[in-house]
């Protein structure tokens, strides 16, 4: 009875850790692209064919629901829909419309989504749309394939990726790429300790199965999750506990020879360069330095703008991945109105960790 009663608690849904404004605007957005697809189709096409079909509903609710799932991605949605209708007439073209051969579309279908690489669900219910829906459908034959399935699809893409963009979710969703900054064969640090990518990708091929999430996303989760162990087993240390403060400058107009000199002097590698409001503009290293063109001659003539910063409040195990995966070798922690109030260096964060390894291994002697 207990093996019962534990086997049906398994059909009961997990929990779902997404917040009530992501799912309002997830609403929103498969409304928006719903209507437009329809409007469209309708617009160009009149009432002489079908605007809207039926699997369009389950297209919209991967492409504004789950924007990040393999499965809601721009080849996927056009090419799943459209391989799919193709595959649909076709089988009802030789075979009839019969459920069998509803069933026969459905896994062919699959077969060609997956040999495509554009694997969408909605993609099966558009193969049975075109065996079952009726002599409507079937007068279309092949051209049911581009209205309505392919119109309603580029429009629904279309207003996928304007919501989504104009909401700051990555879509087309791209994992971030982790390379070696150094253009070696070295991996980079994060992986020569720990689980690594190829772990990863035995796990994957042993499970043999396809996860509704990317390898790499998987990846970046995992990372993230050891970094908040790690947090938790060490404790808070924050920013300001470990930033120099005297911090070395340059201005926006000061020649490169001075900023040369200044860096050797104070033996650094990068000095933050900022205006007379003491707020930050850039970065200057002996990397930009050394790659100046002969014609410049001041620091904000070559100087890195983009620079990564941080705030004094944040602990800084949040540096981890910024200081020892990429090119960046200094972090300037910022205020609420970007001015300069220290600056924390590979050294920095390195003898941190050193203190709070200490301590870590310290406390379990103690007790």
């Amino acid at each position: 009875m207990q093996i019962l009663i534990e086997w049906l608690k398994s059909f009961w849904p997990a929990p779902m850790a997404v917040s009530m404004s992501e799912r309002a605007l997830s609403c929103v957005g498969a409304a928006l692209g719903l209507l437009f697809s329809g409007w469209l189709c309708h617009a160009l096409l009149g009432g002489a064919s079908p605007w809207l079909i039926a699997p369009m509903g389950a297209s919209a609710v991967l492409l504004f629901a789950v924007p990040a799932s393999p499965l809601a991605q721009p080849w996927s949605i056009l090419g799943g829909n459209l391989i799919s209708a193709l595959v649909g007439v076709t089988c009802a073209t030789w075979f009839g419309h019969s459920a069998a051969v509803a069933a026969l579309a459905g896994a062919l279908a699959i077969a060609a989504m997956f040999a495509l690489r554009c694997l969408h669900p909605p993609g099966g219910a558009v193969a049975l749309t075109a065996v079952l829906a009726g002599n409507e459908i079937a007068q279309l034959g092949y051209f049911f394939a581009l209205y309505p399935v392919a119109l309603n699809s580029c429009g629904l893409l279309l207003i996928g990726l304007l919501f989504n963009n104009a909401l700051r979710r990555r879509y087309p969703h791209r994992p971030l790429e982790h390379t070696n900054v150094h253009q070696t064969r070295d991996p980079i640090p994060r992986d020569r300790l720990g689980f690594t990518p190829d772990d990863l990708d035995a796990v994957l091929k042993a499970r043999g199965e396809l996860l509704d999430i990317s390898r790499e996303d998987l990846e970046e989760i995992l990372l993230q999750t050891e970094a908040r162990a790690y947090q938790r087993r060490f404790g808070e240390v924050r920013c300001a506990d470990i930033m120099s403060r005297d911090v070395q400058t340059l201005d926006l107009d000061s020649g490169l020879d001075e900023a040369r000199a200044s860096l050797h002097r104070h033996r650094l590698t990068a000095m933050p360069v900022l205006n007379s409001q003491a707020e930050l503009l850039g970065m200057l290293s002996l990397h930009e330095v050394l790659q100046t063109p002969a014609s410049a001659s001041t620091v904000g003539e070559c100087m890195r703008r983009q620079v990564p910063t941080c705030r004094a409040d944040w602990p800084v195990t949040y540096l981890l991945q910024m200081l020892t995966d990429s090119d960046v070798h200094q972090v300037p922690v910022i205020d609420e109105e970007r001015r300069v109030v220290g600056l924390i260096s590979q050294s920095d964060l390195l003898a941190a960790l050193f203190r709070m390894s200490l301590q870590g291994a310290a406390a379990p002697a103690a007790s």
